[in-house]
């Protein structure tokens, strides 16, 4: 029982980390794009100034300013002229698509040109990312002379689409490498209750676990990674038969692979291992497992 809530715990505490670690990664991923997003946005509006420059440069006016653009909504801005000036709408269609084509995710959006006065629509378009879907209409016929503003209004799923496609596409990546995470610091089995320490005695042989060593008559003898777990498995439950298929479970089963005579391998090594004292030995229980026999103790 003990061992079965030990388990628990550590799978608890593991499967913790890893949604720590998958949180922590689409924070920073999320952080990351945060820069990037900023940089878009400010190459965006330089760009939306350079659409009222060339404007008035085909108007004619080569000395008033473009006045500073304004971001009137979310994803939608509004330039605006410090004088009158007048446009060609082809021009306009043209120009817009040349300098927006280079602001990043700004493929879909709708232009409408407002008189200053009373805000009323003299021109409007929309372009898509899908050309069909182009609606343009009346580009042949010249606009008088008067105080526009121009609207232009990208289409709302823009940047941020993008950064939740990035986020989203990256969560598959992520839970791969946390479950190569979890795999990789998979708890061991822990000791039952009060079993803690890192050395234990059979008989007149000192285990000791952490350091995989026995020291019989002061003379250390080393152990294997494999050799030591299978050791202590007998040496928790001395002179109790110990179950072929749960030593081969607990042993092998987290490296995925069980392999019948690997078991008989390493029993054999613990032997001759074992055998500078004679009242230890791990002894074949016909038909159901093995035991460490240690005589002089129940």
């Amino acid at each position: 029982m003990h061992l079965s809530r030990n388990l628990l715990f550590g799978k608890r505490k593991y499967l913790f980390g890893l949604i720590l670690l998958l949180f922590s990664a689409v924070i920073c991923v999320a952080f990351s794009m945060t820069g990037s997003d900023d940089f878009d946005l400010a190459r965006r509006e330089v760009l939306l100034r350079r659409i009222g420059h060339e404007l008035l440069l085909q108007s004619g006016d080569s000395t008033s300013r473009v006045l500073p653009v304004k971001k009137i909504a979310e994803n939608e801005y509004q330039i605006s002229f410090e004088n009158e000036l007048t446009f060609q709408p082809a021009s306009l269609v043209n120009t817009t698509s040349r300098l927006l084509a280079k602001a990043p995710l700004a493929n879909d959006y709708v232009v409408n040109v407002l008189n200053c006065g009373n805000s009323g629509v003299a021109y409007g378009y929309a372009i898509s990312k899908n050309k069909k879907d182009d609606i343009v209409a009346c580009i042949g016929r010249k606009q008088p002379r008067a105080c526009y503003m121009i609207n232009i209004k990208f289409k709302a799923t823009g940047i941020i689409t993008a950064k939740n496609g990035y986020l989203l596409g990256s969560l598959p990546f992520l839970a791969f490498v946390g479950f190569i995470f979890l795999r990789s610091v998979k708890p061991r089995r822990a000791l039952p209750d009060g079993q803690y320490t890192d050395m234990l005695t059979l008989g007149a042989v000192l285990f000791d676990t952490k350091n995989r060593k026995l020291i019989i008559n002061e003379k250390p003898i080393d152990l294997t990674g494999t050799e030591t777990r299978v050791l202590r498995i007998f040496a928790l439950s001395p002179n109790e038969t110990i179950e072929r298929s749960r030593l081969q479970k607990e042993i092998w089963e987290d490296e995925g692979v069980i392999v019948g005579r690997s078991l008989d391998m390493f029993i054999s090594k613990l032997r001759k291992k074992l055998e500078l004292d004679p009242n230890i030995n791990i002894v074949v229980i016909r038909g159901k497992g093995y035991k460490l026999e240690i005589r002089g103790q129940i």
